[in-house]
């Protein structure tokens, strides 16, 4: 889902890019005199006179109330959407894990299947009361990122060291690597008090 979000937005970005730098480069070398063919009336560059943002445009709702608070809002929205889809980027979930079949070829692991696994062994914990597993990284070192949901009873230590010791071990052994680096979250599930009657 991210690479086709990736490449549809890379895609609109270079090809509005493109027709923006065709259009100036359009005015700005008069090709249009050159080649003798007409723009559009609504063509904003004509000639190598023109500019990309004139007088008018620049001063046309200064005087307005609601011009600068929009354009900072707008502005704010994209920079937030922009920092979001880089923060997207670095935390890509993993779609393969490259496991070693020692045959000499390496296997590759769905990592769907190895988080449902590491999710169902980690609920099993004592005092575990719900997991969640992402493996990000690279697919010959994936990285675990464990989220447990502990029960008011549960010790954090003992879940935590049962999960490092246990689960994690496990789901390193099975898939043959050398590593599996992980970093844990904790937190602990809110129950209603009880009245007492």
């Amino acid at each position: 889902m991210l690479k086709t979000a990736n490449r549809v937005l890379l895609g609109l970005l270079g090809l509005g890019l493109f027709a923006l730098g065709g259009g100036v480069l359009l005015g700005a070398l008069d090709l249009q005199r050159h080649w003798d063919f007409d723009v559009p009336g609504w063509w904003p560059f004509r000639g190598p006179d023109d500019v990309v943002l004139g007088t008018e445009g620049r001063t046309r709702w200064r005087e307005e109330g609601w011009w600068w608070p929009t354009v900072i809002a707008v502005l704010a929205v994209l920079l937030a959407l922009l920092l979001w889809w880089l923060l997207a980027q670095r935390r890509h979930r993993l779609d393969r894990v490259l496991v070693d079949s020692e045959d000499g070829a390496a296997a590759r692991l769905n990592s769907r299947t190895l988080e449902n696994v590491i999710e169902a062994e980690a609920q099993a914990l004592d005092g575990v009361s719900r997991a969640h597993v992402r493996l990000t990284g690279r697919r010959a070192a994936p990285t675990a990122r464990v989220r447990l949901l502990l029960e008011p009873h549960a010790d954090p230590a003992r879940a935590l060291g049962q999960l490092s010791r246990e689960t994690l071990a496990h789901a390193r052994d099975s898939a043959g690597l050398d590593r599996l680096p992980s970093k844990g979250r904790l937190r602990e599930a809110r129950h209603r008090a009880k009245r007492a009657t």
